[in-house]
């Protein structure tokens, strides 16, 4: 009897959508395979998948890598579009900086500025003075906090970091989705791909995603030069608003095949062992951390004058500060960039906030929220520091931004997060974030306040200042400033860069800048709420001449 020849099944043929299912789309990309098309003569379903052979009665046909998952970006193009923009404010409403202000925080905002006109209509001096007494005690605990933090940091004597344990062999190693969101960033290509490329990890447990938005022009074709859309993953985004960074981050989040995840921005250097020091963290950790935080710091610190003070800022911040937040198992608002995540809690929790433009230190509080820890992995990632002071205070608005929107969100419902982050979780969100940018718009008004009386000596802010309130905002305004110049003097000591030290001196001046900074978030956050400042890369020299040479290199 004749047998019919076996059937030859070809990823050519047309597949029957019915098959695949968004909610799904996060094991196809795992698993590395997905349904395609039922065989109409034997009822036998065929699976799109890099992995030869057959699956009991499921047939495989077999992908190339880089074609699979094309495949899937290209079936769920607007269904990963539309995720990417509201499954967080679907998902977890209040956490969402879709709108600035809650219903309840409209409410509240409405009474409390009725209340303070009737109080102001019958005693403008006695309010003026009990609101001078809030502003003293909040900018004295700001300061005292930061103190406390660095002091913890200071006197912690370096314990058993996981990290600088025995490496994992490479078989249980786990695999390492890594994010690279870009836009406008043609230039910072050729050395972003290198330090990727001096990794320290294996190959296969690598997943790159190379994050590009589809207007982008330059920079998909100086990508496509390089060769990194056949070396990477490359995503391509449709236009869509908002046009942020976390919305790109959500978009990969849904094709992450990971273990774990992280982000590297244009100009990361990573250290070659920080994958391999971050998966002993985790492996050593409990069930609870769900992030690790490698520390930040720029190798173009000696450069000028404002790189330097950027430099005591971020070893005082990554060094000192953030793990002594871990130390007192507070919440840790992330840094932008090398933070890893567990995928599969970054999934539950939302992924990251698409409408708020410092979604890192979004991200570190709501992991907080929902019970969840972050470690400090002792790895640094070296970045360029901004050289230029016009593009250095679009970088800082944007962060500020980020941080009252971050701090509008997490008070939507203040008793709800006080319970559920504890009160060192409330405590870090008043005098941590929001003291960060409260501070800077309150410094120079004390300053003000006390240079106008010094030379005039006005009756009317004597008046506002009675008694011994002007003695104490004195010393809190002196002692603050000096407190502040002398934890940038010692910031740089765990590092070995004494000779950053003397800046500390110069401060004040990059204090004024910040408030610059700050008066233009708050103006942004009313008009702009959404809008992403970009910040531009390689104009330092000692970027500019590695790129050269990365370049020359590929060339050769």
């Amino acid at each position: 009897m004749h047998r019919a020849p076996p059937p030859i099944y070809c990823w050519t043929d047309p597949p029957d959508p019915s098959l695949q299912r968004f909610d799904e789309i996060e094991s196809y990309a795992r698993e590395r395979r997905m349904p395609w098309r039922i065989d109409s003569q034997r009822g036998q379903e065929h699976l799109a998948s890099l992995h030869a052979g057959a699956d009991g009665d499921k047939k495989i046909i077999r992908l190339p890598a880089r074609l699979f998952e094309n495949k899937i970006k290209s079936r769920f193009r607007n269904d990963l579009t539309n995720a990417s923009v509201s499954a967080l404010r679907r998902k977890i409403p209040s956490a969402s900086a879709h709108a600035l202000l809650s219903p309840k925080q409209r409410d509240v905002a409405v009474i409390l500025i009725a209340l303070f006109s009737i109080i102001f209509a019958a005693t403008p001096l006695g309010l003026l003075i009990a609101f001078n007494i809030f502003v003293s005690l909040y900018f004295l605990c700001v300061i005292s906090f930061r103190l406390y933090l660095a002091a913890i940091a200071w006197r912690t004597a370096p314990g058993a970091d996981p990290s600088e344990k025995a490496g994992l062999a490479d078989e249980v190693l786990p695999t390492v989705t890594i994010l690279l969101p870009l836009y406008d960033e043609a230039g910072s290509l050729a050395l972003l791909s290198a330090a990727i490329d001096r990794l320290d990890y294996p190959a296969d447990k690598i997943d790159v995603k190379l994050l590009l938005e589809e207007d982008d022009h330059e920079t998909i074709a100086a990508a496509q030069r390089l060769g990194l859309d056949l070396k990477y993953d490359m995503i391509v985004l449709p236009p869509s608003e908002p046009r942020t960074k976390p919305k790109a981050c959500n978009h990969a989040l849904y094709l992450a095949r990971g273990d774990l995840v992280v982000i590297y921005d244009a100009e990361d250097m990573p250290e070659a062992d920080q994958l391999r020091k971050t998966a002993a963290v985790f492996a050593h950790a409990g069930d609870d951390v769900a992030c690790v935080q490698a520390r930040l710091n720029y190798y173009n610190a000696k450069e000028n004058w404002l790189t330097r003070l950027f430099a005591l800022e971020y070893a005082l911040w990554f060094d000192s500060l953030l793990p002594a937040l871990e130390k007192i198992r507070a919440p840790i608002p992330l840094g932008g960039t090398s933070n890893f995540f567990r995928t599969d809690i970054l999934r539950r929790i939302g992924g990251w906030d698409p409408y708020n433009v410092t979604e890192d230190a979004d991200l570190g509080m709501r992991l907080s929220r929902f019970g969840y820890r972050t470690s400090i992995v002792n790895s640094t990632t070296f970045e360029e520091a901004n050289s230029q002071i016009g593009n250095w205070t679009r970088q800082r608005s944007r962060w500020m931004k980020g941080y009252l929107q971050t701090w509008l969100v997490h008070m939507r419902e203040p008793v709800q997060f006080f319970k559920a982050a504890g009160w060192r979780g409330f405590l870090t969100t008043q005098l941590f974030l929001a003291g960060t940018v409260f501070s800077a718009l309150i410094n120079p008004v004390l300053w003000f306040v006390f240079l106008w009386w010094l030379a005039t000596g006005s009756d009317a802010i004597a008046s506002a200042f009675p008694g011994p309130l002007m003695a104490i905002n004195i010393f809190i305004l002196l002692f603050g400033n000096a407190a502040f110049i002398g934890l940038a003097l010692i910031a740089p000591i765990k590092r070995g860069w004494t000779e950053l030290c003397p800046y500390a001196l110069l401060s004040p001046v990059y204090w004024w800048m910040t408030t610059f900074a700050a008066y233009k978030a708050v103006w942004q956050l009313l008009t702009r709420p959404h809008f992403w400042e970009k910040t531009d890369h390689i104009l330092s020299p000692e970027a500019a001449e590695a790129r050269a040479e990365t370049l020359s290199k590929i060339a050769a």
